[in-house]
């Protein structure tokens, strides 16, 4: 796996139209790390990258309701195998973190990178989520050199009182110790 033009190779690309450009003269310095199952809970189902494509089908299920006009993308999604699909150009913003700020800076969109963790809160990810995880992260701190370890952090961290994820079933020791 390596980057190329924004782009991983060997993984699955399944471009999402919910991205725009990046303000002029933005570093790359953050990583957000989110949690996300459709319908809540389960997994497999195929919804997360039809919810990032705008083709969630509404109607297949009752939570799907509330998601209807919001249009929503990660760069990166790490399925409970630990496959990663990318879903955006890493040069691109995705929108990720919403009304967000870290360090002192709104809009983390603006300069971060957002990788979907396929799972909740509550529930242990993988021993093959936390690998691909490392090792996309390894690859994009030195890509992107001002994302260092410092600067990885939860939805939760970034938009406090309106997220909750990774949650606490993320092990952010593990994740930490397994980039050194």
């Amino acid at each position: 796996m390596q980057i190329v033009k924004g782009w991983l190779t060997g993984v699955n690309l399944c471009p999402s139209p919910n991205y725009n450009t990046r303000p002029a003269d933005t570093a790359i310095s953050l990583l957000v790390v989110h949690n996300i199952s459709l319908p809540p809970g389960q997994f497999g189902t195929g919804c997360i990258a039809q919810f990032f494509q705008n083709q969630l089908d509404h109607s297949a299920h009752p939570y799907f309701h509330h998601l209807r006009d919001t249009q929503v993308s990660a760069h990166c999604l790490i399925d409970r195998s630990g496959e990663i699909t990318q879903f955006v150009s890493f040069n691109d913003r995705a929108w990720h973190a919403g009304r967000s700020i870290f360090d002192g800076v709104e809009e983390c969109n603006d300069y971060s990178i957002g990788v979907e963790l396929e799972g909740t809160d509550e529930l242990a990810y993988t021993e093959s989520q936390y690998l691909s995880l490392s090792k996309l992260t390894r690859l994009l701190m030195i890509e992107f050199p001002s994302i260092r370890s410092s600067r990885i952090t939860g939805h939760s961290d970034v938009a406090p009182g309106r997220k909750t994820d990774p949650g606490p079933a993320f092990d952010w020791d593990k994740l930490h110790a397994s980039l050194k």
